[in-house]
């Protein structure tokens, strides 16, 4: 990716997703929208196992590009967290149509390691863990977070699930 100057307040230089900082202010702005309008949203946490390699220099971006492609709304966020997971904030959506991008996001990973496999002779585990709820002045926004973290600390432990949604009450 070709860094810009333009876009160095807001975006992850190595993957070109947003940056923690700008997610968290995005969400925290969207999070108090959807309590004065009644609207749901979905948090989503994407842990790729993917550790960069000098062969690969670029594997990041790409999977993440996937990623990005399988949500097709520009209104919802992604953004690096941290170097093994990525926040996507999905705003005014049910839980219906969350499934609905979990199942993108997974074919569109699907196909990715497809591909991969085809140079490469691994793939890419992931797990994916969310949350719907509808915000209210009496939740608490970093509780989402935190029982998303904790979702996906769970799936992690289990080797035979890597997606789960959960709605919050």
């Amino acid at each position: 990716m070709i860094y810009s100057f333009r876009n160095s307040g807001f975006r992850d230089p190595e993957t070109g997703v947003y940056n923690q900082t700008y997610f968290m202010e995005v969400f925290n702005r969207e999070w108090h929208r959807h309590i004065r309008d009644h609207q749901s949203l979905a948090l989503l946490y994407l842990c790729p196992h993917i550790h960069e390699t000098v062969k690969q220099p670029h594997l990041l971006e790409f999977f993440m590009k996937q990623v990005q492609e399988a949500i097709l709304r520009t209104t919802d966020l992604v953004a690096r967290l941290n170097n093994n997971s990525f926040a996507l904030g999905l705003f005014n959506i049910d839980e219906a149509g969350t499934q609905i991008v979990l199942h993108r996001i997974e074919k569109k990973i699907e196909n990715f390691n497809i591909e991969y496999g085809k140079k490469h002779t691994s793939h890419i585990d992931y797990e994916l863990a969310g949350y719907t709820c509808t915000p209210a002045r009496n939740l608490s926004i970093e509780l989402i977070f935190q029982d998303v973290e904790n979702l996906t600390h769970e799936l992690e432990m289990e080797k035979h699930r890597h997606i789960e949604l959960r709605q919050m009450q």
